[in-house]
């Protein structure tokens, strides 16, 4: 009772609060977001050709005298609004690359795509899920040099925090596991680097000269697997040289490109060493799935939507509970006191030490020790793969533009200028914060009620 008593008290402090409709409408119209970024200051806008102020606005008129914006963090743990709309301009970003739209040709559709599952190879033994069947089955040694059983007779579901983890903590390569995230991206590169390579030779182009007949354009968004290892979920197209709006030419289709992508991700290869100066390969695993995606699909076949929404829903994942953390961390004491199981807790104090040395000096491991040392961005796209995020945000602030009577109409050209400063972060009061999340909770019950009454439209008559 005394907390709920509490709760009632902020909330009724923040509804007290001066202008406090004003505050409201302005939360409801970042969508709830969760940590809002303040600024103070005023812009001008004049007529470009006379100099003419069509219109002055000042943080001054605004509640609490801040401009109040949205994070815009695609995590979803730290704010579920602004990772809702990241998770959508993803959404658009990725199928506007197979099925046209936003400036990009609706011939594209008809273009050799594939969608590629990357994986990191093993490193060392861990517990699987499984339906029916033992997560290992006895080996023949039955215990490791440390004594540890090689085999487990359970069965674990997706749910089961024993997935993902080490038979043998002793046993598993943490120092290969954390230098495999934190050269992902490089590896990736290189990979590309091999595709292209194996698309010339198929095709008995010369590789100076490949781009003058087929561009290889990409998606790609990146997943931590329960054992801590990033994997990679990536829409490779083959275009013409000049990109989504030209027909690749003939010979290359859907099969050579699974083949080149089979070939590419079996070569492609960086070289590291350990602390003790061993040399260390760095590859990726065997296990490549490699799917062709259809314009419209059935069965077990991929659609371009399909995908779009496969991918998307990965962009906003900033933690996993026990594994990664959403946040950077400073210290060792950090990570001790962080919440993390066992393995996530070894991963993360790996990147700690290796940082020591100076040869992972460039790695910056110390600072992406809450993501066990990848560093590189969640999605990313080849520069004419489809739209970009900015070009989807624009258009999201000229939309609003146009609805604000306050902003002059007219063909005439226009000029805006402006001074603003960081004025804080974040809301102000609990009582703030819990306005806040009911607006977004009331936004995310209205999307799933919008996309039930979708779905019941869309069954067929009985």
């Amino acid at each position: 009772m005394v907390e709920e008593s509490g709760l009632d008290a902020q909330l009724v402090y923040a509804a007290g609060m001066p202008d406090f409709r004003g505050w409201l409408a302005r939360v409801e119209r970042i969508g709830g977001c969760a940590s809002p970024v303040k600024l103070a200051g005023h812009s001008v806008t004049r007529d470009a050709a006379t100099g003419e102020v069509l219109h002055v606005f000042s943080s001054a008129d605004l509640p609490g005298g801040r401009l109040m914006i949205a994070c815009g963090n695609r995590r979803a743990s730290r704010c579920e609004a602004c990772a809702y709309v990241h998770a959508v301009d993803t959404y658009v970003l990725v199928v506007t690359g197979l099925a046209g739209g936003k400036g990009v040709a609706e011939s594209v559709a008809e273009h050799p795509r594939v969608f590629v599952t990357l994986t990191a190879p093993s490193f060392g033994a861990v517990h699987r899920v499984t339906t029916g069947v033992p997560c290992r089955p006895a080996q023949v040694s039955k215990s490791c040099e440390h004594g540890v059983s090689r085999g487990c007779g359970g069965q674990h579901g997706k749910a089961d925090l024993l997935v993902g983890t080490p038979l043998c903590p002793r046993c598993y390569d943490y120092t290969h596991a954390v230098l495999w995230n934190a050269h992902a991206s490089g590896l990736w590169d290189d990979f590309v680097k091999r595709l292209r390579f194996r698309l010339a030779s198929v095709s008995g182009v010369k590789r100076s000269e490949l781009r003058e007949h087929v561009r290889v354009s990409y998606a790609k968004v990146a997943e931590f697997q329960r054992r801590g290892a990033v994997h990679l979920h990536v829409v490779i197209r083959l275009d013409g040289p000049d990109g989504p709006g030209s027909e690749p030419p003939g010979w290359a289709d859907g099969v050579l490109l699974a083949d080149a992508v089979r070939h590419a991700a079996g070569a492609a290869l960086l070289s590291t060493t350990r602390p003790d100066g061993a040399g260390l390969a760095l590859r990726f695993g065997s296990q490549v799935d490699i799917a062709p995606i259809r314009a419209f699909a059935a069965g077990e076949e991929l659609s371009a939507s399909g995908v779009a929404r496969y991918v998307a829903k990965y962009v906003t994942k900033g933690d996993i509970p026990g594994l990664v953390l959403d946040r950077a961390v400073r210290s060792r004491g950090h990570i001790e006191a962080a919440g993390l199981t066992g393995h996530g807790r070894a991963l993360a104090l790996m990147c700690w030490d290796l940082a020591e040395w100076e040869q992972y000096g460039p790695l910056r491991l110390r600072a992406w020790a809450h993501q066990l040392g990848w560093r590189g961005n969640v999605a990313t796209k080849s520069r004419v793969y489809s739209t970009t995020y900015t070009a989807l945000n624009r258009a999201r602030i000229e939309h609003r533009r146009s609805q604000d009577d306050r902003v002059p109409d007219g063909e005439r050209e226009m000029v805006t200028e402006g001074s603003w400063v960081l004025d804080g972060v974040g809301h102000d009061s609990p009582g703030e914060v819990m306005f806040a999340a009911g607006i977004a909770e009331d936004k995310r019950l209205n999307r799933e009620i919008a996309r039930e009454a979708g779905a019941y439209a869309s069954r067929p008559e009985k």
